[in-house]
Parts: C-alpha cells; structure tokens; sequence
C-alpha cells in the first residue's frame, strides 16, 4: 500500500523538483499525483515501498535541514546588508491587498450595526 510521503500543496517547482531528485538518486521507489483540474485533489509524493519509508524520511528531514541552514543564511545577509523588507515597505508593495482587506474588515464591523442597529 502507497504512503504519503511529501505533499506538494504549496511547494515551490524547484523544491519539488529537487526532492523528486533526491528519492530518484537515491532509489527511492515513488509516484506522484496532481491537485488535478480544479485543484482539490491531492498533490503529493508517495512511496511505493513501505519498506523504504524509514530511509525516505531520513534523506526527507536532511533535505529540510539543510534548506533551512539555507533559508537562515539568506534571511541573515539580507538583514546585515540592511535589505530586509519591513511593515511599511511591505505596506507599500502591497497596498491593494491592504486596501482590499481594511475595507472588508470595515465592513464586517459597520454591516451588523447598520442592518440591526
């Protein structure tokens, strides 16, 4: 019986593709399956050998560990080089989205007090 071995919601192409070569390189028997047409399915790795699982999710947890020393890297040069992004510039790049979701909030709380008020 198949075993859900990496869910692909969300993931980024490049990570996907780089676990699909990590478990390929190392003989890891798998399949994959699409979130297909509408998108509510489940994307995701399986592994087709139970008996693999142990060592799929030893080289699955290495793979998260060293993205993330990685990830950790990248956010420190960025805040030593002064380029992290901070609430107003993030206000600022994305102002619709604030605009669109204060307007909603405002009118969730005028809505009730106008119909029953």
């Amino acid at each position: 019986m198949a075993k859900l071995l990496f869910n692909l919601r969300g993931v980024p192409e490049d990570e996907a593709k780089a676990v699909r070569a990590l478990l390929t390189e190392n003989q890891i028997g798998y399949y994959e399956t699409t979130a297909g047409n509408w998108g509510i399915s489940l994307a995701a790795l399986w592994l087709e050998d139970q008996s693999q699982l142990a060592e799929a999710n030893r080289l699955l947890e290495e793979y998260e560990r060293e993205q993330l020393v990685v990830a950790r890297a990248e956010y420190e040069r960025l805040k030593e080089a002064g380029e992290l992004p901070g609430l107003l510039e993030n206000i600022r790049d994305n102002w619709l989205l604030v605009v669109l979701l204060v307007g909603g909030v405002g009118a969730l709380v005028y809505l009730p007090f106008r119909m029953f008020g």
